[in-house]
């Protein structure tokens, strides 16, 4: 098989090392280039919704990300503090002592 040959099997044919993809259009898929189509009409090409829709998810996959960090930190500053005073001076050093070496 050419696509298990370790590199790109339209190496000879275009200059490229990357991979090809090769998406068939089933009715699921045609559905949302259907819908992409409606939204974005000025694209005629459906491979160019293709991509459309594939730089979409992407800025969603990254504004999910920042949120979820934004997130953490905002819970790591509202609870930084929480327990002080709540162990006694030298706490730490003597649940070390009881450690192994």
């Amino acid at each position: 098989m050419l696509h298990l040959a370790g590199r790109c099997y339209t190496y000879a044919i275009v200059p490229t090392t990357r991979p090809r993809l090769t998406i068939t259009e089933t009715d699921e898929l045609a559905t949302t280039l259907d819908a992409a189509a409606a939204r974005w009409p000025e694209i005629r090409s459906r491979r160019e919704l293709l991509l459309r829709l594939v730089e979409q998810g992407r800025e969603v996959l990254d504004r999910e990300h920042g949120e979820a960090t934004a997130r953490r930190r905002d819970a790591v500053r509202r609870t930084s503090g929480a327990l002080t005073g709540a162990y006694e001076p030298g706490y730490l050093e003597r649940l070390r002592d009881d450690w192994p070496a």
